[in-house]
């Protein structure tokens, strides 16, 4: 019998068999006797028969129904007996959503491994704005954890008011560190749900490349023509303040000092902007980094000997504050000239204050540390007047520049040199005076 359990369908053919023989041999006898007890005993058994049957019917149903639910919920060590006549067709099932799971498990941990590695910042949001998945890239470019589309403050309402698909590109500051972002979002219906993915990237790095690249062509067509227009200009005013004759006369010998004041005056604003343009010229010009690990403690200390001596004579309080010193890839000489040129508008904007702090001291600080993002920086900060609101913009620009004497290159070459470096020189706004920090990538 436990032998004949393991074979359905010889079950099935004998029962079908046995029920057809006893409902033949049932009729016969009631033709011919009627009703009888051996007719009823036939009768009994037939009815057996077909409770068999019924019986072996709904236990094949159910357990082929536990099997195949078995196999939806990824349990595939149930099976059937190895002479069910379904089990080559469970078997070849079995084997496709064995396949299908592995080949969508390995999809799966492929795009998994993809998000996690690549540099571009991708969320998913549910339809009432809370995270269903994200990969690192969000964190390292924005500074923090993104649960709900609440957490991204002003592009929030980019997100939500999403029907279709949106390009743009925004601003994002986080704490001192301003960004960038290109912003793709495009709403979607998955698996009956309403799914908005949102994908950022940095676009400053390339701006700024791009805004350098721009300086410098610039630069090379404006050196280029204004030096070559220049330098005849100084020969020629040069060689007829050296031609006037000393008998030369005029009506008014007032006219003739007037004519060599004119010529000599030609000749030194020539000069001058021949000797503006070549430093101008560095900009356009400017060297690589031969980077080195360097300690940035010692080097914003040789900047601070290098002044103290000149702001003690200013009675300038000239502060050093190292909280850390780390070692930084950098060209020693490219950032010192950096920190000497921020330390020289430092000190000239402290010696033209006339507000000064409670204490009545100008003063300016060399500070070391690290910002929010891990990253090393060297900040120089004065209690000055500070730079104006509606200049900040520009503060940056080639030839810009607030100074009478200034030629606007200072601060547009030291930016260069720290986006160079693969890092930045950003302004911050202080209550009183001027902050510039170099931050290094």
């Amino acid at each position: 019998m436990t032998r004949l359990a393991h074979h359905p369908s010889v079950v099935f053919f004998f029962t079908i068999i046995a029920l057809m023989t006893f409902n033949g041999l049932s009729l016969y006898l009631y033709i011919q006797d009627g009703f009888s007890a051996t007719w009823l005993l036939i009768t009994l058994i037939a009815i057996a028969c077909i409770s068999a049957l019924y019986f072996q019917f709904n236990k094949q149903n159910k357990h082929m129904g536990f099997v195949l639910k078995s196999l939806a919920n990824g349990d595939s060590s149930l099976g059937l007996s190895q002479y069910h006549p379904m089990r080559q067709h469970l078997e070849e099932i079995k084997t496709r959503i064995q396949s299908a799971r592995l080949t969508a498990e390995q999809q799966a941990h492929f795009l998994q491994t993809l998000l996690v590695h690549i540099d571009l910042a991708v969320l998913v949001f549910d339809s009432d704005g809370n995270i269903i998945e994200s990969n690192p890239a969000v964190t390292r470019l924005l500074g923090k954890t993104i649960n709900h589309s609440e957490d991204l403050e002003d592009i929030a309402p980019l997100v939500k008011e999403c029907d279709n698909s949106l390009r743009t590109i925004a601003n994002w500051q986080y704490g001192e560190q301003q960004d960038n972002l290109s912003i793709q979002i495009t709403s979607a219906q998955i698996q009956g749900q309403i799914r908005k993915i949102v994908t950022l990237q940095s676009i400053r790095d390339a701006l700024q490349n791009k805004e350098q690249q721009a300086y410098k062509r610039l630069t090379k067509v404006l050196t280029h023509e204004v030096a070559n227009s220049i330098t005849p200009l100084s020969s020629i005013a040069q060689t007829c303040e050296g031609l006037l004759p000393e008998t030369l006369s005029f009506n008014d010998e007032e006219d003739k000092q007037d004519l060599a004041l004119a010529l000599q005056t030609l000749a030194k604003r020539t000069e001058y902007l021949g000797a503006f343009i070549a430093r101008f010229r560095t900009v356009s010009n400017l060297p690589s980094p031969a980077l080195q690990p360097t300690q940035l403690a010692p080097l914003v200390e040789g900047i601070y000997q290098l002044h103290q001596q000149n702001c003690d004579q200013a009675n300038i309080d000239l502060q050093l504050d190292i909280n850390h010193s780390q070692l930084v890839m950098l060209d020693a000489a490219q950032i010192e000239q950096v920190l000497i040129n921020l330390t020289k508008n430092a000190i000239e904007a402290v010696q033209q204050c006339n507000d000064l702090d409670e204490q009545g001291t100008r003063q300016v600080v060399l500070k070391t540390g690290a910002n929010n993002a891990g990253q090393h920086f060297i900040e120089i900060s004065d209690n000055g007047p500070g730079i104006a609101e509606h200049v900040v913009d520009m503060i940056f620009v080639p030839f810009f520049t607030t100074k009478q004497q200034g030629s606007g290159i200072g601060l547009s070459l030291s930016r260069q040199i720290m986006i160079n470096h693969g890092g930045d020189l950003i302004y911050l706004k202080r209550e009183q005076g001027a902050c510039f920090r170099c931050v290094f990538g």
